[in-house]
């Protein structure tokens, strides 16, 4: 890895097909170890059920509340400051449950690939 400083361009935020919208701050061969997006999921909205191929995935919540969905686990709720750790190949959603958008960043080891993320269930 080379040291840089990378600075957030809130003009890449896109809408991603899980039903979130994401603003990749950091994910390039650079640094294949890890990449952190800052997601956003609008009040209301619940993202789809999913899961990452050889990836585990942090996420860090910054803002709002949620209810979190993760394995056979029962739904948590999570708000400013927590911290949820999904496994690799294990079937995750969350839902956006305050007045606000909620925003988290999702940290993933190895860095996310797109070719890595499956829709649904295993």
């Amino acid at each position: 890895m080379q040291e840089s400083v990378l600075t957030a361009d809130e003009s890449r935020e896109y809408f991603f097909v899980e039903g979130c919208h994401i603003l990749e701050l950091s994910n390039d061969g650079d640094d294949p170890a890890v990449s952190i997006a800052r997601a956003r999921v609008e009040a209301g909205r619940t993202t789809q059920w999913h899961y990452l191929v050889d990836t585990d995935e942090r996420y860090v919540v910054l803002s709002g509340s949620g209810r979190v969905e993760i394995g056979d686990r029962t739904p948590e709720i999570v708000s400013h400051g927590d911290v949820v750790r999904i496994p690799g190949g294990c079937p995750q959603r969350i839902t956006s449950t305050g007045d606000g958008d909620l925003v988290f960043l999702a940290i993933c080891t190895p860095r996310f690939r797109p070719e890595n993320y499956r829709a649904g269930k295993p």
